[in-house]
Parts: C-alpha cells; structure tokens; sequence
C-alpha cells in the first residue's frame, strides 16, 4: 500500500522495562534510517517509569536526562481520531489537546509493555497501523514457557525445560531447586519468562548457583524459565512479512564470553558475527524452514529474528526463541542479516512499515457487529 502524501510516522522508544537502554540506541538507528520526504515523523518517548512524552527532539532530550523540557502524552483508544495527545495545564483543570496526528506506529520498544502485546492491544483499540506482531504475536513470543509450549505442539524442537513461579522461589526455594535439577544434570539456564537481551539470564553450574540465579532472575519476571544448558552454537535467521513471510541467509555469533550476555550484545564488541554461518546448505534450508514454521506458529507479523542452538556434541538443531522486536543497532544481527540477503536498512524499514499498512488493511476487511 502507497499514498502520494508523507505518512504520519510515530516512533516509540524507551519503556518500562529492563531493555529501556537498547530500545533507545535501536530508535537511533530506526530514526537516523527514516526518508523525511516520505514521513512526518513524531518521537514518542517512554521512561524507565512508564510516562510518555512528546516534544522536540525526544531522543537527543531522554539522552541527555532534561525531560522536564517535555510534555505528557498520551494514545487514546478512539478509533475516529487516531493521534497522539498532550496534557496541557489550563487556568482550571488540565485539558488534552491533539499534538499529532497518526497513520502508522513504529514501536521500538524492546521487553516489557512494549513486545508482549499490551502495547499492541492499545494500539488496536486506537485503529492505528503499526509494525511487528499483533497481541497474539507479540505475547507469545514474548513468554518463552508459553512459546516453548506452541513450539512442541507444533513438532519444532526445543530444550528441554521448567516453569517455576516467583512466588514458589519465595516460599519454597528448595522444592524449586530439585523441581529444576530434575529438568538436567547441571549447568543450567535460568530465565525471566518475560524478558530479552539476555537482562537476567543466569548459567548455573552449581546448587548454590542455581539459588542465586533464580533469586536473581525473580527480580525481572513472576515467570522464571529453568532450561538444560547446551554445549551450542548460536545461529539466528531474520524473517520479513506477513502471512507469506520470507527468510534470510543465517548469521553465527561467537561470544567470547561464556554466552551471549547483555554486555556482550552491546558493550563488548569482541564477539564475532560471520554471516553466511558456516554451516551446509542442508542445514540452512531446514533452518529457514524451521524459522518459517515458529513465525506463522505464533501468528507473527512484520518481522521477527529466529535465534537458534546448534548442539557442538550431537549436531542437534534447537529453536531457542522468536523474537518480535529484535534489535535495530548498528550492530544488531536482524538487519545484517537482511542487508546480506540484498536488503539494505533504509529499505528495509520502509518495507516494514508498508507491512504494517497491508496488515491494517487485512484487519479492515473484519466484521466487529453482527446483525440479524
């Protein structure tokens, strides 16, 4: 879908959640990319504590800390006026006034309320067009106990792992401690259901690990994922669309830490990416096979990176997580890897957003009332 005039674009960034840091350096990169003759781009910024605000300049304010330069904002779910309102203080009460007008949203939000469907739900309710997963999509995605779930029921194979509950670790944390030393012999994983990055994540090795980890990992989730550690290499494929998805060459990431840490992600540049990944053109098409088949799984949209584990000892392919909102750094492997299958970045973001346009114009063609 195209128009002859610019489209009103808003970016989201920041959020309330353990990956607000990477969300903005992504949104960098996102707004750097954007055509300004095709968009009339509005900055929405969210803080660690969940306002929104909107202003000039709203990413070069949040880095430099003076948001009080900024003012409240808000998406409101009305369906006839889909734009981004202010708070303004008037001579009686506060009023809202319209600060923007919107066609298209692009969240840049990596985690919590941002890439589990709740902001989606509200932009739903907004009848705005807007980039990625839907709900369904994006909460699936996110909590890899559930995903792990959809994945085995539809024949992709996964680690081996266990649920536990927060509040389990609070009351009882030695009865969790067995339950998760049932799952493999150590070292364990231990992860935030609800969470990306690799914020929280913990490689156990010992009981008294295993405590602290998953005390450590209760911090950012009530949904902690215990998980057999695998002796892996770390493959991940990029995939682009809607319900006839396409799929990238693979990349290998080499962590020279012991895996792939946040601060290996992005403060460490010593890991190396090779892309191709060194692996058989076998291997390959049932990678991007798999990667294919978790997408329309979960109902995904837009885009999402499929990360996966190839087992060094038994040559075993395992599909670690899909994720809805990957990375958008200048050193992020989903748009690497897009830019080696022939997709440059800036090209790359207009597709997405002329997907999220097709994917509002499928929704269009629903019914919501039924009448006799």
């Amino acid at each position: 879908m195209t128009t002859d005039k610019k489209l009103r674009l808003g970016v989201i960034f920041g959020g309330r959640s353990g990956e607000h840091e990477v969300s903005l350096s992504s949104a960098r990169s996102v707004l750097d990319a954007l055509n300004t003759d095709k968009y009339t781009i509005t900055q929405i910024g969210i803080t660690k504590a969940g306002v929104w605000l909107a202003g000039e300049n709203v990413w070069d304010v949040f880095q430099e800390g003076n948001i009080e330069e900024l003012t409240p904002a808000a998406l409101l779910p009305i369906p006839e006026r889909s734009a981004l309102y202010t708070l303004k203080s008037g001579k009686i009460d506060e009023v809202l006034q319209i600060f923007a007008e919107l066609d298209v949203i692009f969240p840049v939000l990596h985690g919590t309320f941002g890439e589990d469907g709740t902001l989606q739900g509200l932009l739903e309710m907004a009848d705005l067009a807007y980039v990625g997963a839907g709900v369904l999509g994006s909460s699936v995605g996110m909590d890899k106990g559930v995903f792990k779930d959809v994945m085995r029921a539809n024949g992709i194979p996964v680690v081996e792992s266990e649920l536990v509950l927060r509040r389990e670790i609070e009351e009882d944390i030695e009865a969790v401690v067995a339950r998760a030393e049932a799952v493999a012999p150590y070292p364990l994983f231990i992860k935030p259901a609800n969470m990306g990055s690799s914020v929280g994540v913990y490689k156990c090795k010992t009981p008294e690990d295993l405590r602290a980890g998953l005390r450590g990992a209760a911090r950012y989730d009530r949904r902690i994922l215990v998980e057999r550690a695998v002796n892996a290499r770390e493959i991940e494929l990029s995939v682009l669309g809607n319900d006839d998805p396409k799929v990238s060459i693979p990349g290998e990431i080499c962590p020279t830490t012991e895996f792939y840490s946040y601060e290996a992600k992005y403060h460490d540049d010593s890991s190396e990416l090779f892309i191709p990944a060194p692996i058989s053109s076998e291997k390959t098409l049932y990678l991007q096979e798999l990667a294919i088949r978790a997408y329309k799984a979960i109902d995904c949209a837009g885009m999402a990176r499929a990360d996966f584990m190839l087992d060094k000892d038994t040559g075993k392919l395992y599909l670690n997580e899909v994720n809805t909102i990957p990375g958008f750094t200048p050193i992020s492997m989903y748009p690497k890897l897009w830019d080696a299958s022939g997709l440059a970045y800036p090209e790359l973001i207009d597709e997405l957003i002329e997907l999220a346009l097709e994917r509002r114009a499928e929704r269009d063609k629903t019914e919501w009332c039924f009448e006799r």
